[in-house]
């Protein structure tokens, strides 16, 4: 998976609009090959990232589960912790 697609589901507080638009523009830049698509790609680029988004939407909503609600504050915590241990010299 891209790392810079995060998991999304199960957070307190919900992911927003924007954090689901920002990991469909990865997805769809990843699946594409390119991070800006040329004028001729551009409309089927936005269209998709919409839909995937939309998509994605819903599926946050749908999705079901007993575990508890993470803490977006210490996750985030835990993946910094994880790249000092991955990136030190």
């Amino acid at each position: 998976m891209c790392r810079n697609i995060r998991p999304l589901h199960n957070f307190e507080p919900p992911a927003t609009n924007d954090e689901v638009a920002a990991a469909a523009l990865q997805f769809v830049r990843k699946v594409s090959g390119t991070t800006k698509p040329s004028a001729a790609n551009q409309e089927a680029f936005d269209r998709a990232v919409t839909e995937i988004a939309h998509i994605t939407r819903h599926l946050l909503d749908d999705l079901v589960t007993n575990a508890p609600k993470k803490d977006r504050e210490v996750e985030a915590a835990k993946r910094k912790a994880r790249a000092e241990g991955r990136y030190a010299s």
